[in-house]
């Protein structure tokens, strides 16, 4: 067995150990309410940056000005509780347009 090979297992044998524990502790450990507050706000935190990164960079450089746009789009849109595919089509046709126009 190669060290690739029991780097993979050891993986996943952890993932699995990982997604097991949620049930099996499932009502028996009580987090304090601050702690509930803290990963909230974690979780909110880490999918902001996820989508900055996402919306901002490409190829590890800015992505120019086009993008940010069509997420912003987007974002406005979901804010006013447009249907998907009005959210998705609106901040691709805001994209495609300034990309048209040469706003890069």
């Amino acid at each position: 067995m190669t060290a690739m090979v029991a780097a993979i297992l050891a993986l996943a044998v952890g993932t699995y150990a990982f997604r097991l524990v949620g049930p099996l502790l499932h009502g028996r450990v009580q987090l304090p309410d601050h702690v509930q507050r803290l990963l909230s706000a974690g979780a909110v935190v880490l999918l902001v940056a996820l989508l900055a990164t996402g919306a901002l960079t490409e190829a590890g450089g800015f992505a120019e000005w086009a993008r940010p746009a069509g997420v912003l789009t987007g974002g406005v849109l979901a804010w006013r509780r447009a249907p998907f595919v009005v959210v998705v089509l609106g901040a691709a046709l805001t994209t495609a347009l300034l990309r048209a126009a040469g706003v890069s």
